[in-house]
């Protein structure tokens, strides 16, 4: 009683000059990492790289745990639910891996964080306490309306590599879809009260094994010569995305206003252009650049609060 009374008098603050610099290295980190997949892939096929950064990190989180001295149970309700997860996780990375062959890092991060807003559709129809009025009605349709001319860039062409990027496009927007549909689950579930070490580990032992056994299968598993560089993407994939920076973003949560911690995360998708420009040469043409803002646009309008 008295841990639950706790809980519910934990005070979260708004954001000061630490938590600021906390989530522009969050919002950086993340919206690199499309950008160290593509780096690393002439030595590891994108699928593989994500199963082993959800290995190594599933690794890191449980030794956590352990020196925590924190207990895992699957008889708390959480055992399905941590596995539905898992199976959403890794259906997630797997449209970022196959869709980076076919589409930019750019492309990618902006469709792939289409996820709030199919996040948001979703707990309006399901969690009673999560409905929409009309500005976030407003921002959804905004959203949707900037996918469609983002797509449109890709059209009016016979050229294969449009269709590619037409495909990769998809895909990445799919890939949003799961994303969303993994935070339905937790918030809907017994997860929603589980520690995030443990809904984390869930999702990164279940994403690991899937995803080894999609690429053993696509016989994508092999290793060539792994470069330097290579070497860093997939530490910075698996240390410091997958595990530092997520368990920092819990951290941030359970610390700091939920509103102001989610607006920061906007910057993600400016970032992963940026980087996309600026490492990869990433083409940006006109028409994905206002569809992008349409999207970001609409994104931000979910996520105000009524009054």
């Amino acid at each position: 009683m008295g841990a639950g009374m706790s809980a519910l008098l934990v005070v979260r603050k708004p954001l000061d000059g630490f938590a600021v610099v906390v989530m522009l290295m969050l919002c950086l980190c993340f919206g690199l990492q499309q950008v160290a997949v593509v780096v690393a892939a002439k030595s590891i096929h994108p699928i593989m790289q994500m199963a082993l950064r959800c290995g190594v990190a599933a690794l890191l989180v449980s030794a956590l745990m352990w020196w925590r001295g924190g207990s895992f149970s699957v008889r708390d309700g959480t055992f399905w639910p941590g596995i539905a997860a898992g199976v959403l996780f890794a259906a997630e990375f797997l449209c970022v891996s196959v869709g980076l062959s076919y589409t930019s890092a750019s492309h990618m991060v902006v469709f792939l964080y289409t996820a709030p807003i199919f996040a948001v559709l979703g707990l309006h129809y399901f969690v009673a306490a999560e409905r929409i009025g009309r500005i976030q009605w407003i921002g959804v349709l905004l959203a949707f309306g900037g996918i469609a001319y983002a797509f449109s860039d890709s059209l009016g062409s016979d050229g294969s590599a449009t269709v590619d990027m037409l495909l990769g496009d998809m895909l990445a927007v799919l890939g949003g879809l799961f994303w969303a549909a993994t935070t339905i689950l937790v918030r809907t579930t017994a997860l929603s009260e589980a520690a995030p070490t443990r809904t984390l580990l869930y999702q990164l032992v279940v994403a690991a094994v899937l995803l080894l056994g999609i690429a053993g299968g696509l016989h994508q598993s092999s290793i060539v010569a792994i470069s330097g560089i290579a070497w860093a993407s997939l530490l910075f994939q698996s240390v410091i995305v997958a595990f530092a920076c997520f368990l920092a973003w819990f951290w941030m949560l359970r610390h700091y206003l939920a509103s102001r911690v989610s607006v920061f995360s906007f910057l993600t998708p400016l970032f992963g252009v940026a980087f996309g420009v600026l490492l990869l040469d990433d083409p940006i043409k006109l028409r994905f650049a206002v569809g992008a803002v349409l999207v970001l646009a609409g994104v931000v309008m979910v996520n105000l609060r009524r009054a």
